[in-house]
């Protein structure tokens, strides 16, 4: 015990000790702040300070003296130092203070904050209030970090007396914390350190109320904390603030009460009219009173505004698409949002407005709506591409109007979480193709949405093997069976049967799930007939034909993979050993010519167009296969993926393909392209043709659906060319 009283001695021994003359005790504040504290003659103001007897450790310190609770002859007046240093957990020997340069020897050690606080109360008696504000004044003056705040905590936690409780903290979906309490706090704006698992500074504005339940001197206040640093409610434990009389602590009380985001509003009206403040304030808590609490507000507005939704979907990475109609006709509404957890997103600045007359129609004979019609102007609709909102599947949405006097009405948005590809084809489908903004809904919307998706990769269902697949040898056999019914897999396993490599090489046979579920008992029984090396592969929500190809890809691990389009078939036997031994040769990414079921040319590499950074597949398109049979192996821009060999570990470093395309055709080239700048080379064999058609969507929008393919790629890969603003004028209707 002795000696822990040795280690840890009192306040009052410490104040023995710097009584004694001579002596200061040094308390780390801050990472480049100090505390001093001794005794000796009257001094305040700006001295200069000499640590260590270096000259070149000289610092202006801020000095604040009184007079001593018990002072003796040698020492009337105690002193406290706040001084900006370097290393503040450098060995400290000595300090010279003030013009007469008086030499002070530290104690060996240094003091924690709560030590500090606790001489200085030893040592000024009744006139600690004062010195812990003007401690506290010059603490705040800079930037403070976590142990400055939490030293600060420490030095207004010792003060005695009635200085108020926070009674109810409530979130808000605006990111801001309001508070509720009693204490001796002036209204207005002001700064506040708010003590939590990690303390915090921000901006607080407060309005007070009577309240007869407190002591004298107390009023009632309520608060907006506004920090950019995230904050929760339940982590707070007290509010730090400069009130009459000083800075105040108002811990949290034990039995308060936590209000979450819809119920904080009625709190804040509860009280709002009872509050005075500045102008500024009373706005700010007026405001708050009027947000969001869970439930549309739109339809109980006494103006003519209205809002319906018609879809709202959500892609990964945070990316809205919402389609819904705005009833404005006297133009009261000034802004519309999209808000979700401290973020919020304008929309009435970027959505493009549709004509839907039929809203016109379903408003007309309400008396509210029947005057405000005129000039038979039907443009509510309206379709919006929103981000920046980031990802949380979690948080609450709901969209917000402003209008032009200040009052603000909700709309709860929950949207569809769903790819991005079947989000824009659903919203393109809803969209009469004669619109006539259709180009601007296609610029400013689609093609902006599909850009900012992330798209996850193709997700694993079941796995079957339906021979020795991981005996086989050779590199596997990557088909996918898009389109394929169990009638249509018969003659393909067949095909792969009758030629003796791939006979024998393992095959992993990618389907889409609903496919896999039907027809996977029958293609067993099809490969074991025919001796295959098959594992049949389920893909859960597949897109297309390269999402088949990327679930086979991730679900093997072998060093070598063959990718083949189901959809193809080989001219001669012998094309699996040609591909393997080329790869082996030249490494890279190998390619077949394609060609149409007549033998002319579909695809004969892709090749770079003068200065263009898009490549063109179309040199060799429509000659005859015998015109390029006999080329040699030619390096080219990209590969075709549609039929290829590659290193499986290059596909998975290039991330897969990108999900934001639509179809196939710029979906592989942006990942042949990505392939060729990260420096795999990729290579066109003549010598091995395939068999089969271009991609046929059924769609009639298929025209249109290229084009913002080629949009995309054009917003990833190149600048738009000029006067290719009206590229969807082709698309016939």
């Amino acid at each position: 015990m002795v000696a822990v009283e040795q280690a840890l001695p009192s306040a009052s021994q410490l104040a023995a000790r710097i009584m004694r003359g001579g002596r200061v005790l040094a308390c780390p504040v801050d990472e480049g702040l100090l505390l001093v504290i001794g005794a000796g003659e009257p001094m305040a103001g700006a001295l200069v300070a000499e640590i260590n007897d270096d000259v070149a450790i000289r610092v202006t310190a801020s000095i604040i003296g009184w007079r001593l609770a018990l002072p003796s002859a040698s020492c009337t007046h105690g002193f406290a130092a706040l001084l900006q240093m370097k290393d503040t957990d450098r060995p400290l020997t000595t300090f010279r203070l003030g013009e007469d340069n008086k030499r002070y020897i530290f104690a060996p050690r240094s003091i924690p904050v709560s030590d500090a606080a606790a001489l200085l109360a030893e040592l000024a008696g009744e006139q600690l209030g004062g010195l812990i504000d003007w401690v506290v004044d010059g603490l705040m003056q800079g930037p403070m970090g976590s142990p400055g705040l939490a030293a600060i905590i420490a030095l207004l936690q010792s003060r005695k007396g009635g200085n108020g409780f926070v009674e109810l903290v409530g979130e808000t979906h605006d990111g801001a914390i309001f508070v509720k309490g009693w204490g001796r706090i002036e209204p207005g704006v002001c700064r506040v350190v708010v003590n939590g698992g990690k303390p915090v500074v921000c901006d607080c504005g407060i309005a007070a109320f009577l309240r007869d339940d407190v002591p004298a001197g107390g009023a009632g206040f309520v608060g907006l904390l506004s920090t950019k640093e995230p904050l929760r409610v339940r982590d707070i434990e007290g509010i730090i603030y400069r009130g009459r009389g000083g800075w105040r602590y108002a811990p949290v009380h034990e039995h308060r009460q936590i209000a979450g985001p819809s119920e904080t509003p009625g709190h804040i009206r509860s009280v709002l009219l009872q509050t005075r403040s500045s102008p500024q304030v009373l706005l700010q808590l007026r405001s708050a009173a009027n947000s969001f609490e869970g439930r549309e507000t739109v339809s109980s507005l006494p103006v003519p505004v209205r809002m319906g939704i018609d879809s709202a979907f959500e892609a990964a990475g945070g990316a809205f698409l919402i389609s819904g109609w705005l009833l404005d006709p006297e133009a009261h509404v000034q802004s519309v949002k999209l808000c979700g957890q401290r973020a919020a997103v304008p929309l009435h600045d970027r959505w493009t407005r549709l004509e839907r007359a039929d809203v016109t129609d379903a408003f007309t004979d309400e008396p509210m709506f029947r005057s405000a019609f005129g000039y038979a102007i039907h443009s509510h609709g309206f379709i919006a591409f929103a981000g920046g909102l980031g990802w949380d599947a979690a948080a609450p949405l709901h969209l917000e109007l402003t209008l032009k006097d200040s009052r603000r009405a909700f709309m709860p948005l929950a949207p569809t979480r769903v790819p991005p590809r079947l989000a824009a084809l659903r919203q393109i489908s809803s969209i009469d193709p004669a619109n006539w903004g259709l180009a601007e809904i296609v610029d400013r919307q689609i093609v902006p949405f599909l850009c900012a998706s992330e798209a996850p990769a193709p997700r694993v269902g079941t796995i079957v093997d339906a021979g020795a697949f991981e005996q086989a040898d050779g590199p596997p056999i990557v088909i996918a069976a898009e389109d394929s019914e169990e009638g249509d897999m018969a003659p393909f396993l067949g095909l792969l049967a009758l030629d003796p490599e791939t006979r024998s090489a393992p095959i992993a046979l990618v389907l889409p799930a609903e496919r896999f579920r039907r027809h996977a008992g029958r293609i067993r029984e099809f490969a074991q007939f025919y001796r295959l090396s098959l594992r049949l592969i389920s893909a859960e929500e597949s897109g297309d034909l390269y999402d088949l190809l990327e679930t086979g890809i991730r679900v093997i691990s072998h060093e070598t993979v063959v990718l083949l389009a189901g959809s193809l078939l080989p001219n001669r036997a012998g094309w699996y050993s040609k591909l393997v031994a080329a790869h082996k040769a030249h490494g890279g990414i190998i390619s077949p010519t394609l060609a149409y079921e007549d033998h002319s040319v579909r695809w004969a590499g892709t090749w770079p167009v003068g200065q263009s950074e898009y490549p063109s597949g179309g040199r060799y398109a429509g000659y005859p296969l015998s015109a390029v049979m006999a080329l040699k192996l030619t390096q080219v821009a990209a590969a075709s993926f549609e039929c290829c060999i590659m290193p499986r570990e290059a596909f998975l470093r290039a991330g897969g393909f990108s999900g934001c395309y639509l179809g196939s055709q710029q979906k592989g080239l942006d990942l042949g392209l990505r392939l060729s700048r990260a420096g795999m080379p990729s290579y066109w064999l003549p010598s091995v043709q395939m068999l089969g058609a271009d991609e046929t969507p059924g769609a009639a929008a298929a025209p249109l659906l290229e084009r913002i393919d080629r949009r995309i790629f054009a917003a990833r890969w190149a600048p738009a060319p000029e006067g290719e603003s009206n590229w969807l004028e082709e698309v016939p209707a």
